[in-house]
């Protein structure tokens, strides 16, 4: 648990300098001209692959190739479905692609025989890997839902895109 812990706080400081970078995006690309966020167009995300698995368990092989720390968010995104769905992305997701929470980014559905559809737009995007580990990890530390969903929405008000169109937690989480 503790090496898990490490790994996100690790990666956290790693894509909060890849997401902020100006040089290049995820993808290699040169940005576009806002600061933090480079896929607002919609046809970057014309390209978003989809897996159904038989469960949370099963991580898609689209992540086959990906680094262990982008598996790691992948498994624990998919496990926190009752925080990241209500913690917004701040990528341009919900215009683009549709998103309605942070859990989109990785999980597009989850089926009631206990299959995911996953959704590999996470994988190249920063600010959502970014996003997700703050999250979890502040959840774990004991946050309520709400004190994170309030962190992110402060930390991300300013020189990202329009966040997706989340829900906020209902007042007991």
């Amino acid at each position: 648990m503790k090496r898990m812990t490490f790994t996100l706080i690790f990666m956290l400081v790693i894509f909060t300098g890849c997401s902020n970078s100006p040089e290049t995006d995820l993808t290699g690309q040169a940005p576009e001209k806002e600061e933090h966020h480079q896929h607002e167009k919609p046809s970057f995300f014309q390209g978003d692959l989809r897996e159904k698995t038989n469960s949370v368990q099963e991580l898609p092989k689209f992540l086959d190739e990906k680094s262990d720390d982008i598996k790691i968010i992948y498994a624990v995104a998919a496990q926190h479905q009752e925080v990241l769905e209500h913690i917004p992305c701040y990528c341009g997701c919900g215009t683009s692609a549709g998103h309605k929470s942070s859990y989109q980014c990785f999980v597009h559905e989850v089926y009631e025989d206990g299959s995911l559809e996953w959704d590999d737009h996470g994988t190249r995007c920063g600010v959502c890997l970014e996003i997700a580990a703050t999250a979890v990890m502040e959840y774990k530390d004991g946050k309520s839902i709400k004190e994170i969903r309030d962190g992110i929405d402060e930390a991300y008000k300013e020189g990202y895109s329009s966040p997706t169109p989340t829900p906020m937690p209902p007042s007991d989480h």
